[in-house]
């Protein structure tokens, strides 16, 4: 199903604050938090019935704009593609909800943001550390708050995929579809080592100043430009970058030899380096790594199978190039799914640009999507 038209216009960010000091929210690790405000985002209307509401789980670098535009129609937010009219998160029908995560840069509390114990400065390595559960904790409150018992579906990738099989496990009656794009239920020693080397890259650029970095106007800038380079690698093909770059050179035929970006790939990621630097904070990509390294909810005593089969079904999508959650991830999880008696299609989609793929308009991977949140259930 490829995008048609112009997509969703301009839309608005909205703030909610879905905890208070009076009233925190309580972390697995029994810790809390309070005041929480979350900024989200909604496209489309929602039913008298409240029956078309899909939830939108944000990945690691997103935010609540994921769709439409706040003024400029070129700057449109992060999953435009698949977000909008006639698109397979079609606003024509569905009523479509995405939060900025908690602990994140974008609206929502997060690490970055005012201490009450100390409002003149940040909460930097303060925040209490969290989990993916902590994370859906978060996303059920707003839908209490939106006053919607029960979604048509809930749908992330990656890292937003993990918040989606959280929620199921722990609340299938809330959820009665659940679709996992490239994400994984349990890191491998490879995934794990690429975000420590991340978080070391960070912390240990003097501009990171023990976490205490924020007003200062001095920051990791260095740390995080490599963090970000680097993983950025792991979201691209092989096949992707020889697409893109080959072996390319800036300077053409000279053979000169220089430490100096030369190659068009090392450009290409400088820039991608540079770029994060203006719209995500060090601070919440070191907290929203770290959760990621010990989910492992199968693992976890008392996973009730039986119920999430009784009311949710799960489409999990993966990409044939994806090598950072590979095509593997997901079938681990559909394999602990089915095990369990639960509904459960895990379809491979072609695709040369590796776990980003997630991010584009790759028809098969829209058309699964549309078919599945669109197809209603037998009486």
């Amino acid at each position: 199903m490829t995008p048609s038209g112009p997509g969703l216009g301009r839309v608005e960010t909205q703030r909610v604050v879905l905890f208070t000091q009076d009233d925190p929210l309580a972390l697995e690790s029994g810790r809390t938090i309070g005041p929480v405000e979350v900024a989200y985002e909604t496209y489309g209307e929602l039913a008298p019935d409240g029956g078309n509401a899909v939830f939108v789980c944000h990945a690691l670098t997103g935010d609540a704009h994921a769709a439409g535009h706040h003024g400029d129609p070129e700057q449109r937010g992060w999953w435009d593609a698949l977000i909008g009219p006639g698109r397979p998160l079609d606003t024509d029908e569905l009523f479509v909800i995405c939060p900025n995560l908690l602990g994140g840069c974008a609206g929502t509390t997060g690490p970055s943001s005012p201490d009450p114990e100390d409002p003149a400065r940040a909460y930097g390595l303060r925040f209490p550390q969290f989990t993916i559960r902590d994370l859906v904790a978060v996303h059920r409150a707003l839908l209490a708050h939106l006053g919607i018992e029960r979604l048509r579906g809930a749908i992330g990738g990656s890292l937003g995929g993990m918040q989606v099989l959280q929620w199921a496990l722990d609340a299938p009656e809330q959820v009665e579809r659940a679709v996992l794009v490239c994400a994984s239920a349990r890191l491998t020693a490879q995934n794990i080592g690429f975000t420590a080397v991340a978080r070391t890259a960070i912390m240990r650029d003097p501009g990171f100043q023990d976490g205490d970095y924020v007003g200062t106007g001095h920051g990791p800038a260095h740390g995080m430009a490599i963090a970000r380079m680097m993983a950025h690698l792991t979201y691209v093909s092989t096949e992707s970058l020889r697409l893109k770059f080959d072996r390319e050179r800036r300077r053409g035929h000279d053979t000169h030899q220089t430490f100096d970006i030369d190659f068009e790939v090392e450009s290409y990621l400088d820039h991608q380096g540079r770029t994060f630097l203006g719209r995500f904070d060090a601070l919440s990509y070191l907290y929203l790594t770290r959760p990621m390294d010990y989910f492992d909810p199968f693992a976890e005593p008392g996973v009730d199978l039986a119920r999430v089969g009784a009311a949710t079904r799960f489409l999990l999508v993966s990409f044939d190039t994806d090598w950072r959650f590979g095509s593997e991830h997901s079938a681990y999880i559909h394999e602990r799914l089915a095990a369990g008696g639960v509904d459960a299609v895990h379809e491979v989609i072609a695709s040369p640009w590796g776990h980003d793929s997630f991010l584009l308009d790759v028809p098969e991977y829209h058309a699964a999507v549309a078919g599945f949140l669109r197809t209603r259930p037998a009486p």
